[in-house]
């Protein structure tokens, strides 16, 4: 701690690439569970493909509660650091740990008793209740691994060793990867176990992820410290981790709600509506998890000048992860514009299928780059330590404006027309953000002005 982290002296574009590209690898690869598990499930049958879509919108709360609170623990962590309070951090990242694991029990417990109830919310046919409960029950019964997966990453990436974080991701990936068919189909001796084989495949990868995520902080992590024996749970330790975590959780969470709202506007036109709706935000996911990636690489850089009350890093920052935002967003929307049928084709897709999807990818993909910009604001802004701007933009985004608009297109002109929704909803969320961003800038510019006079 006596020489100064990069992350308050480096030079920021490469700073920003060299945070970012490896938790961009891993946020692909974190997206890769659930596309691998969809092109194999989708072989099976379209019915299991809609099974796994409904469980899809419950995976994701789960993984919001997870980076929501592995985010949460990230900010506080970087901007102690920055500070020098080592052992405030060292507290901070412990804290954390257990707050990740009381989290996790709650879906231990949904899993139990809920799952079959949380899929019927959606369906009555007796074959894809089933497969969806089994799914999900699954997924969330050993939800534990996936909290200290991200956890560790969020440790790694708190001290800039984003290159550790991503082997850990990965070797989780890898498993799933490897194991996706075998379970499945039954290759190589084991039972072929069909929708149920592709969620334990899922967990085991993720519970290699976190075992390579704790052995990498332990061996590398030489900045933290992480003790539980005779740790307190501190009220202002708790609410630090929660006042960025928790509006990053809903954040996450409008995802999910969003999912679950549109499968049931999607329902009333049929099953294969909801098929390729749960397709298009997997795809989807494949080009925002490096968007999600680039903002997380910023986030602590972010969080660590405001302790260094370094404003013109905090500034350079912002700009320059909004550039590479806006070059991410007109890569994937070029390749949703000139190759949506190959797209879909990965996912064994009927005609019918291909005849609602091909238009659909390349009108929502012009939204792409609008959303590219929130987000990215978002993240800084929690970085800044306020999570609600992040929150209330993603609300606006996700749920506030794309679902009503959604159903009332959907009404008025039928399927096709409601994918125009993601164009408004996109174009309201900039604004607030854009107006959010100066706001906060101008109260850090203050706050700094008073702590030196």
């Amino acid at each position: 701690m006596k020489q100064e982290n990069r992350m308050g002296v480096a030079p920021v574009p490469g700073l920003i690439l060299s945070m970012s590209v490896p938790i961009m690898i891993s946020m692909i690869v974190q997206s890769m569970y659930n596309i691998v598990d969809s092109i194999f499930v989708a072989r099976i049958s379209e019915g299991a493909l809609t099974a796994a879509s409904l469980a899809y919108s419950a995976q994701m709360l789960q993984i919001a509660v997870a980076v929501g609170t592995g985010v949460g623990a990230n900010a506080l962590v970087s901007r102690r650091l920055g500070a020098k309070q080592q052992d405030a951090a060292n507290e901070a990242a412990a804290t954390g740990l257990v707050l990740t694991v009381l989290s996790s029990l709650v879906f231990v417990i949904w899993g139990l008793v809920g799952s079959r109830v949380f899929i019927a919310m959606f369906t009555d046919d007796p074959q894809i209740l089933a497969d969806g409960t089994a799914y999900l029950q699954i997924c969330q019964i050993y939800a534990t691994g996936i909290f200290l997966a991200t956890f560790f990453q969020r440790m790694l990436q708190a001290t800039g060793r984003t290159v550790s974080s991503m082997f850990a991701q990965m070797a989780g990936a890898l498993a799933n990867l490897i194991l996706d068919p075998i379970m499945i189909f039954g290759y190589f001796g084991c039972p072929a176990m069909g929708v149920a084989g592709a969620a334990v495949a899922t967990v085991i990868g993720q519970w290699l992820a976190a075992l390579a995520g704790f052995l990498l902080h332990v061996l590398t992590n030489r900045e933290l410290s992480i003790r539980l024996s005779g740790l307190r749970l501190r009220a202002e330790n708790v609410k630090a981790i929660y006042r960025v975590g928790a509006p990053t959780i809903l954040t996450q969470a409008f995802g999910s709600i969003m999912i679950a709202l549109m499968n049931l506007v999607l329902m009333a036109f049929s099953s294969t509506a909801v098929a390729f709706f749960g397709v298009y935000f997997k795809l989807q996911n494949f080009l925002f998890m490096p968007l999600n990636g680039l903002g997380q690489g910023a986030l602590p850089v972010v969080g660590y000048n405001l302790g260094a009350k370094k404003l013109a890093r905090i500034e350079e920052t912002c700009r320059t992860t909004i550039r590479f935002g806006l070059v991410l967003a007109l890569l994937g929307a070029a390749v949703f514009m000139l190759l949506p049928g190959p797209l879909l084709s990965a996912f064994s897709a009927s005609e019918a299928m291909k005849e609602m999807g091909i238009p659909a990818l390349r009108t929502i993909c012009v939204s792409f780059l609008p959303a590219s910009v929130t987000m990215m604001i978002g993240y800084a802004i929690s970085g800044m330590g306020n999570g609600m701007v992040n929150m209330l933009a993603t609300a606006i985004r996700q749920c506030v404006v794309l679902v009503p608009l959604a159903w009332l297109l959907g009404r008025l002109g039928g399927v096709s027309a409601m994918w125009f929704a993601f164009w408004v909803s996109e174009a309201c969320a900039l604004a607030f953000a854009l107006r959010q961003l100066r706001r906060q800038l101008s109260q850090v510019r203050e706050r700094i002005r008073r702590t030196e006079a």
